[in-house]
């Protein structure tokens, strides 16, 4: 199986919002109403199209309407959902799963082993414009028998059924989306997820009304208003007036101060995003003593302890301690005397320092541009200079999906369903537009590993494929991200290791 750049697409990112204007204050929580501050905004309603659709930061919003083919529990383990079995058989030729039976759309109609078809044939078909469509595409001639569907495997993908728990994995209505197409079903969309929508202002505010028949059980807060503010001094502000009962992403240094206000609390839990640095194969990245030095010279405990107030986790590879392929033995070790040594052999010194640019948002999470000055100033005593180019993420995704990344680039990464094909594989696969690392070794290392059936073997080979880019330096990982969320202690929030915000697991305090 390979993969090319057109057959992936970058994530996208809402960059606009406001905070709603004329919504009721809620200083005091009311044991039927919650008021959240999210820190983007919702372009699109269809989460299986478009750019939305492959954007980490909405998830939680579309999995509050819609439900995933297979959901995940806050601790990233799957379970039964609408499918509440699945499959495949002996020689992976087939798929086979089972449906939930007594499951109702918004709308009152009936939710049929007939929709979960449509959604998966749909996802597949190029013309649509589902960005994962080179998943779905692996699996069709789809047969219906009561509630268990069959699929002949056109070519397997180990990962499949793990991508029915990520981007693009929900189930949608068949018959109302053909009666109404896609403009009405944008202006009124339906889902069969916990809260059903209510009033939607594009750039200002969404309110939930709670499905009374949803099959995992009403949720326990009957009205959700979802305030835009994706100013982070904006949230801080919501959150400390009482206008919204819950935040996430503000700063940590105003997490700690909030957390210690009357009436106030919070979490920060290690998620699934991985701040990282891009090395493109250009100019002096080409030197393998570059690299290393850099790689080495970065002290990733101090970033952690100093600039994010301890909360987060260094990282030596592109795998989360939660990811399957994680292998705690990789290390790449902070030593800038032999950063000195190796830049020496390449003829680089504090004098003569090696120079390139490194790309960076500046506040899309917490403290990366701090990060990275802090980056540049390690660089600096061990002979290397770099320039800051500051873009906006956007820019980010359109130079990495053209190969036209800086020598080097800060970005974070996301990995919920925590496979190795998402992080190192996506990341690091030279046709990805994802990467722009087009070494051969590295692609001829994953290659074999994209239809792998034995999941030994393909984990195995994951961890030898990390490796392989931490002995040559190829990337940068730098830090487990840590998610702040602070709440009133009228509620209880449950943290998502994905890093989605969920209402429908919320209950008053």
């Amino acid at each position: 199986m390979t993969i090319n750049r057109r057959q992936l697409m970058g994530y996208g990112a809402s960059a606009l919002g406001v905070a709603a204007i004329g919504m009721p204050s809620l200083a005091r929580a009311q044991a039927n109403e919650l008021t959240i501050a999210y820190n983007v905004n919702l372009p699109s309603w269809d989460p299986t199209t478009g750019p939305s659709a492959v954007n980490p930061t909405i998830q939680g919003i579309y999995q509050s309407v819609f439900d995933q083919f297979i959901p995940q529990a806050p601790d990233l383990s799957f379970g039964p959902g609408l499918l509440t079995q699945w499959g495949w058989n002996e020689d992976r030729t087939k798929v086979m799963m089972v449906v939930r039976e007594g499951v109702t759309w918004h709308d009152g109609s009936p939710f049929t082993p007939e929709d979960i078809v449509w959604s998966l044939e749909r996802a597949g078909k190029e013309e649509t414009g589902n960005p994962i469509q080179f998943v779905w595409k692996n699996v069709n001639n789809f047969k219906i028998d009561g509630n268990k569907i069959t699929g002949d495997v056109v070519q397997f993908d180990p990962v499949y059924f793990k991508w029915m728990s990520f981007l693009t994995g929900y189930v949608m209505p068949k018959a109302y989306f053909e009666k109404v197409g896609a403009e009405g079903f944008e202006a009124k969309p339906i889902g069969t997820g916990p809260y059903m929508v209510e009033k939607f202002e594009r750039n200002a505010f969404l309110r939930l009304k709670a499905n009374p028949n949803y099959w995992g059980g009403k949720p326990a807060f009957e009205n959700v208003t979802i305030k835009f503010v994706p100013d982070a001094a904006s949230r801080v502000a919501e959150i400390e007036s009482g206008s919204s009962q819950v935040t996430l992403e503000v700063p940590y240094e105003e997490y700690d101060r909030l957390i210690a206000k009357d009436g106030l609390t919070g979490s920060v839990t290690n998620i699934s995003d991985i701040g990282m640095i891009f090395l493109n194969d250009i100019d002096v990245m080409l030197d393998n003593n570059v690299r290393m030095a850099a790689a080495i010279s970065i002290d990733k405990k101090l970033l952690v302890d100093r600039l994010l107030r301890g909360y987060g986790l260094p990282l030596n590879t592109l795998e989360t301690p939660e990811y399957a392929a994680f292998d705690p033995s990789i290390k790449v070790e902070y030593n800038p005397e032999k950063a000195k040594e190796l830049l020496a052999a390449s003829g680089y010194s504090t004098d003569n320092p090696v120079k390139f640019t490194i790309q960076t948002t500046k506040g899309f999470k917490p403290k990366d541009y701090e990060m990275i000055q802090a980056i540049v100033g390690m660089w600096r005593k061990v002979g290397i200079e770099a320039n800051i180019e500051v873009y906006e993420i956007a820019k980010h995704y359109e130079l990495r999906a053209a190969d036209k990344l800086a020598p080097a680039a800060f970005y974070n990464w996301g990995n919920a369903i925590g496979d190795p094909t998402t992080s190192t594989g996506f990341a690091m696969y030279g046709p990805s537009p994802h990467s722009v690392w087009d070494g051969q070794d590295v692609i001829d290392a994953i290659n074999p590993l994209w239809g792998e059936p034995d999941e030994a073997k393909r984990i195995a080979g994951w961890k030898a494929v990390s490796k392989l880019i931490a002995d040559n330096a190829y990337v940068i990982p730098l830090i487990q991200y840590a998610q702040p969320i602070v709440h009133s202690k009228s509620v209880k929030v449950v943290p998502h290791v994905s890093g989605a915000l969920l209402p429908a697991l919320m209950t008053p305090a």
